[in-house]
């Protein structure tokens, strides 16, 4: 039981963490989180000059800052987010239900965390380590890099992956 509790508390944290997230993407620091977005996709920060900014995203009418598509790929992040969160909530909920089932049922309740989990891990890689770090060249901006900060939780969220996915015990008494 002990460690069914563990693996209910960590997926329960990642929702928490991601529900933050959200709420500071969303609501409470738009803007700021916003102009990250714009800047990477601008390019506008590289020390490599203007050899790579073809794949740039610039605003076509610079200084309004209302581009759509910087708004646009800004939500599809924030949506990405809560999406994880609430497959992260659901699932904490139908492992916390489960938690003196048997094994059978209490494996087969990991489905949503698991998913949850996954997104999560997926966005970090794909959103930030690779569109972000590498198409835009993220690494290269003193100011606008996050790529230590999505490594940091694509590896946190990785592990909490791992130890939710191990077996719960060799018998029930053991879970």
């Amino acid at each position: 039981m002990t460690i069914r509790l563990c693996k209910i508390a960590l997926v329960a944290a990642v929702a928490l963490f991601l529900f933050i997230v959200v709420l500071n993407n969303a609501f409470f620091d738009y803007a700021s989180n916003y102009g990250f977005v714009e800047h990477v996709l601008a390019m506008d920060s590289l020390f490599s000059g203007e050899s790579q900014v073809w794949r740039a995203l610039r605003d076509p009418t610079p200084g309004d800052g209302s581009w759509w598509f910087y708004h646009a790929f800004y939500v599809t992040i924030i949506l990405w987010e809560a999406v994880s969160c609430a497959l992260c909530t659901y699932g904490a909920f139908q492992l916390f239900q489960q938690r003196r089932a048997p094994v059978v049922a209490f494996r087969a309740a990991k489905k949503f965390a698991v998913l949850g989990l996954t997104l999560s891990m997926l966005q970090w890689f794909v959103a930030f380590i690779t569109v972000g770090g590498e198409w835009f060249l993220m690494w290269q901006s003193s100011t606008w890099n996050g790529q230590d900060a999505a490594f940091r939780m694509f590896a946190c969220i990785g592990i909490v992956l791992l130890f939710l996915a191990a077996a719960d015990g060799e018998n029930e008494s053991d879970a």
